[in-house]
């Protein structure tokens, strides 16, 4: 006999109201899109028709303009899933799916014109301000509804999915510890705790199957969760042989390898389906993307700052005897050595098997050298690596050889920071690690922030560190 039993367990059995929540979130999210992006084309309207009129009105075009853009940001979020509460736990990927949406609603839009021959029933200036403009605005819009329906899920308030769950006591108990389902929208209905094991217990097995499918049926829950070491084939396919006679969708609760990996997914080749822990960090395509940018970019910041760059090599002539470049070998992509240019900043130059790293009032270095190491501006010869191809402008700052060595040994996967090629600025410096790691805490923190770089990289992630890099303190914290 199976034993379903909830004590011990946190629920989150929905109400009424959490019902009348799933059944008319989508649509009231659709309908608030559809006012935020009308009473953005009113507003940009407005303020448009004021500043070359002089008085308060909109174009008699600004009605016909808000309803189909309107129409055409809800169409396509509805073709792409994106009303649904499972898609509103969660911020991560929220911002890029709203600015991808957005985009194609314009490009549509600007197809229509095209194809009925009305580009000119618009006014420029007002769809350009209104593109524009709708960039924070649904940004903001998005990140509130968010914020909203996971505080209501958290609460019990709203629920996604109804989940029955099913399995051995103790791989149910530890799915539930570790993911906390209640907090991700589902409502625990009920459980069933699996008794039997061993081929002598196959019709204990049948057994509690039968008495937990007539409860699940009974509960009509949408989801049933099979809580199974994944190497215990058998029983699983017995649950799903058992559970595929009900109207639910049926899922294989998750190994706890899964849980190093947040954008693990199955993936279908042919007709072979794996489950991918990792991906390359980038495909081919966006290599070639962000070497394009990487290259235009360096070359105008070399040419816009070439003054500068010889005025500080002139001064650090003036400052102290050395060279005016500091060179010293790191590792770039997969491990490949090469040299880093840098101004140099300190009285020495070490390159060998044991390197000193700069300390706060580090009597090494040099009066310039401070003010260079403040504002980031020893960095600037690293243009020359970036268009050499030895580096980019944005991934993991790369570490002294001897450095690496010593923090491969005590930090686990730290070599997957080469996964990538190392940049002159990166996602760990502008949320303030940089500077001395005296600890294998504050370089295992600098690690986890490379990590998630590599695993979340995107062009426009890119260009957010970029400026980040300039405008926020934390880019400037702990300078030596």
């Amino acid at each position: 006999m199976s034993v379903n039993d909830l004590s011990g367990l946190p629920q989150a059995v929905p109400d009424n109201r959490s019902g009348l929540w799933r059944l008319w979130l989508g649509p009231l999210t659709a309908a608030s899109d559809a006012a935020m992006v009308a009473a953005l084309v009113y507003a940009v309207s407005l303020v448009y028709y004021v500043g070359a009129t002089g008085q308060p009105g909109v174009d008699r075009s600004t009605p016909e303009l808000a309803a189909l853009l309107a129409t055409l940001f809800v169409f396509v979020n509805l073709m792409r899933g994106r009303y649904q509460i499972g898609n509103y736990l969660s911020a991560q990927g929220q911002m890029g799916s709203a600015f991808a949406v957005w985009n194609i609603t314009l490009v549509v839009f600007l197809a229509l014109l095209f194809l009925a021959k009305i580009a000119d029933h618009y006014s420029r200036a007002v769809m350009v301000a209104t593109y524009l403009c709708g960039i924070p605005v649904i940004a903001l819009s998005r990140s509130a509804v968010v914020r909203l329906v996971a505080a209501g899920s958290r609460s019990g308030r709203i629920t996604a999915e109804r989940a029955f769950l099913i399995g051995r006591e103790a791989n149910i108990m530890s799915f539930v510890s570790r993911h906390k389902p209640w907090h991700m929208g589902f409502a625990v209905t009920d459980v069933a705790f699996l008794k039997s094991s061993g081929e002598a217990g196959a019709a204990a097995l049948a057994a509690d199957l039968a008495a937990a499918v007539a409860n699940c049926r009974s509960k009509r829950p949408d989801v049933v969760f099979i809580a199974v070491p994944w190497s215990d084939q058998d029983t699983i396919a017995a649950c799903v042989d058992a559970f595929a006679n009900l109207p639910v969708a049926i899922h294989l609760a998750p190994e706890p390898i899964m849980e190093r990996f947040g954008n693990s997914h199955v993936v279908h080749t042919g007709t072979l389906s794996s489950l991918r822990l990792t991906r390359q960090p980038l495909s081919a395509a966006e290599v070639a993307v962000k070497r394009a940018f990487d290259i235009a970019a360096a070359s105008c910041g070399i040419v816009l700052t070439l003054p500068l760059l010889l005025l500080i090599a002139a001064l650090i002539r003036l400052d102290s005897p050395g060279p005016v470049l500091f060179r010293q070998r790191r590792y770039g992509f997969n491990q490949q050595a090469f040299r880093i240019f840098k101004f140099r900043t300190m009285t020495t130059t070490d390159d060998g098997q044991v390197v000193v790293q700069a300390k706060r009032n580090d009597p090494r270095i040099t009066r310039l050298g401070h003010l260079l190491r403040r504002y980031n501006l020893d960095e600037l010869p690293q243009l020359l690596n970036v268009i050499a191809g030895d580096m980019s402008l944005v991934g993991p700052r790369p570490h002294a050889l001897a450095h690496d060595i010593e923090f491969e040994r005590k930090i686990a996967n730290y070599a997957r920071r080469h996964n990538v090629k190392p940049g002159i600025t990166g996602w760990a410096q502008v949320n303030g690690f940089r500077g001395e790691t005296d600890t294998d805490e504050k370089m295992a923190g600098r690690v986890a922030y490379d990590h998630w770089y590599i695993d979340n990289w995107s062009f426009w992630l890119d260009i957010t560190i970029l400026f980040r890099t300039v405008l926020s303190r934390k880019a400037f914290a702990n300078a030596r």
